[in-house]
């Protein structure tokens, strides 16, 4: 099979105990990825690039899969996109304000998540719960929700005072990860960071910011039958030929007994997939 990639498509059950069904998108072509566990694969890259907005041939990808003037000139890919608290719509230099004012002004939500450890984090109500799949966590709880992005950036720097923003992808590959208390960190955080928070709330209004007295921890179980002591990546631009045993997958990482790969990093490259 021969297609551009993408990021992974990830599914949860609805029982937790079952691990994470993923496809790998190949184009319009969808490839499912756990029933090939413990058996050899192999991508190989075809030497084309597209961008994964204009589909526009290319020699080099930015921001996972842009060609250049898609990457200066989307909103998607502006700087506010990994920084909400900078957003500038206000100002008026919004790239493309019709865009912010569909993807932007809509619900988001903060969480706490386990991934290498507790992290704080924001996204849209429509990603849930594949924002979390998508970092590797093994547990995530909502704790705010709010009716922008921005505001969703402004709440997570102030809880970022205490607990990472970040995911250490090393460590969530190889699985170094202990469970927390979610719940007792949330309401922790949440006293720390009251005279924050309520001047937050006093700003933008109390329907704007919603606290999550009540969610449940999800856990998310990954389909990984071994995980790597040591870390070696696959880079397609050094290598255009990936191949070994299937381990698993976690986040947008496939886990081969020679490596690991970042499918999301090498978005718009064409490969051929063999199993």
């Amino acid at each position: 099979m021969q297609g551009q990639l993408r990021k992974m498509r990830a599914r949860l059950e609805p029982d937790s105990s079952k691990p994470v069904q993923y496809e790998l998108p190949l184009t319009d072509q969808f490839i499912a990825l756990n029933p090939l566990l413990g058996k050899p694969i192999k991508l190989t890259y075809t030497g084309r690039i597209f961008c994964v907005h204009c589909n526009r041939q290319i020699k080099k990808s930015f921001n996972q899969g842009y060609c250049y003037p898609c990457f200066i000139s989307l909103a998607q890919c502006d700087m506010c996109i990994m920084k909400p608290e900078t957003c500038h719509y206000a100002a008026g230099t919004c790239r493309e304000p019709s865009w912010g004012e569909e993807f932007c002004f809509q619900p988001h939500f903060v969480y706490l998540a386990n991934s290498s450890g507790i992290k704080v984090g924001i996204t849209r109500q429509t990603q849930i719960p594949t924002r979390w799949i998508d970092q590797g966590a093994v547990q995530a709880l909502p704790i705010f929700k709010v009716q922008s992005r921005y505001i969703s950036g402004l709440v997570e720097v102030v809880i970022a005072k205490h607990v990472s923003d970040k995911t250490s992808w090393q460590q969530m590959l190889k699985n170094h990860v202990t469970p927390i208390d979610l719940t007792a960190k949330r309401d922790e955080l949440v006293a720390v960071c009251k005279l924050e928070l309520a001047e937050i709330t006093q700003r933008f209004g109390q329907e704007e910011i919603e606290f999550l007295a009540h969610e449940k921890t999800v856990d998310i179980n990954f389909p990984v039958d071994s995980y790597p002591v040591k870390i070696k990546s696959f880079n397609f631009d050094k290598n255009p030929e990936v191949s070994g045993v299937l381990h698993g997958m976690k986040g947008q990482y496939l886990l081969l007994d020679t490596g690991v790969i970042n499918i999301r990093k090498f978005s718009g490259y064409e490969v051929e997939f063999s199993a």
